[in-house]
């Protein structure tokens, strides 16, 4: 997915091999130990071709071969969870600069001096919409409040399960934004065909949307995953939030909606309890102008909108150039 929206945005992409090591089982571990060190191999000849001043990282475990290759060159690294994974923290070692979104990842590191706080860097083109415009552009009704879900590229099932059986109840208060992702994308389209006309006017379904800002623009309220981004764009908006931490992984998701909960930003709703008590949440909260206001509020206070020029600064700095 990275490399069609990095081909997309007009830069330059080269692959390397590689491969995870952690908890993949030891019928593949000597393979993917195999790739890691082809991986080094390519990343050497890649550096020797491009002869970069700097290496950003932003972690995973594709950046690993680059990081062991690139040793004597200036590395900044970037944290988008709140809490570092194991590729990142490996990574740290290699580190000149670390960036983090949130205060609270600096205790993960124990050489807090290069630990600088960035924020969540973003797209310029997020906050080219205003909220007329992104009504106008998603056709939405300036008279309804609007409850915006999202699970990702992908989508997020269970949440899409959870809205299409309240699917009723929630256009009966409010209009919904519902970006599904494309693997639910059938089961969403033919629910919308078989509302009754009042309530299909209301529901504004997608399987993508490229223009997010819009979406982000238009809403009171957003019901999605605990992702990094969560981090960044919603408190740009200062967008209230229930959040669903993907429940099948390691607990990056679960640490970034209860940080967004210890700021009052947002509520946190397990993934089990999702069927059972969304409707009721989303009720409670679009009710409820005052708390929606106090949470907005909250999320605009841990904005940092100019996260990629901080760390474009230190890559700057340590390349020795200028910093912006």
């Amino acid at each position: 997915m990275e490399e069609e929206l990095v081909k997309r945005a007009g830069v330059p992409y080269r692959a390397i091999p590689a491969a995870g090591v952690h908890g993949v089982g030891l019928h593949a571990l000597p393979g993917n130990v195999a790739k890691l060190l082809r991986g080094v191999l390519a990343s050497r000849q890649l550096l020797r071709q491009f002869k970069p001043d700097a290496l950003f990282f932003t972690g995973g475990f594709v950046a690993a071969p680059l990081a062991v290759a690139g040793m004597s060159i200036p590395t900044v690294l970037y944290v988008p969870d709140v809490e570092p994974g194991l590729a990142l923290k490996f990574l740290a070692r290699f580190a000149d600069r670390i960036t983090v979104t949130a205060e609270d990842s600096k205790r993960y590191f124990q050489r807090r001096a290069r630990v600088i706080l960035s924020g969540y860097p973003l797209r310029t083109d997020l906050l080219t919409w205003s909220r007329d415009q992104a009504f106008s552009h998603l056709g939405l009704d300036s008279s309804l409040p609007t409850l915006l879900v999202t699970g990702g590229s992908k989508g997020a099932r269970s949440i899409n399960t959870a809205v299409l059986q309240h699917l009723s109840g929630l256009l009966g208060m409010a209009q919904v934004i519902h970006i599904s992702g494309s693997l639910d994308w059938q089961t969403v389209e033919k629910a919308a065909q078989n509302l009754p006309a009042p309530l299909r006017r209301r529901y504004h379904p997608m399987p993508y949307l490229h223009e997010m800002g819009a979406a982000l623009a238009a809403a009171d309220l957003v019901v999605s995953r605990a992702g990094a981004s969560t981090l960044g764009e919603y408190p740009l908006f200062g967008l209230p939030a229930i959040l669903v931490p993907y429940p099948y992984a390691w607990r990056y998701q679960k640490v970034n909606a209860d940080f967004l909960a210890e700021h009052n930003a947002a509520v946190v709703l397990q993934d089990e309890l999702l069927n059972d008590e969304l409707l009721n949440l989303v009720k409670d909260l679009l009710q409820n102008r005052h708390k929606l206001e106090a949470m907005s509020a909250a999320m605009k206070k841990i904005s940092h909108p100019n996260a990629a020029t901080v760390i474009a600064s230190q890559l700057l700095e340590l390349a020795g150039g200028q910093p912006l």
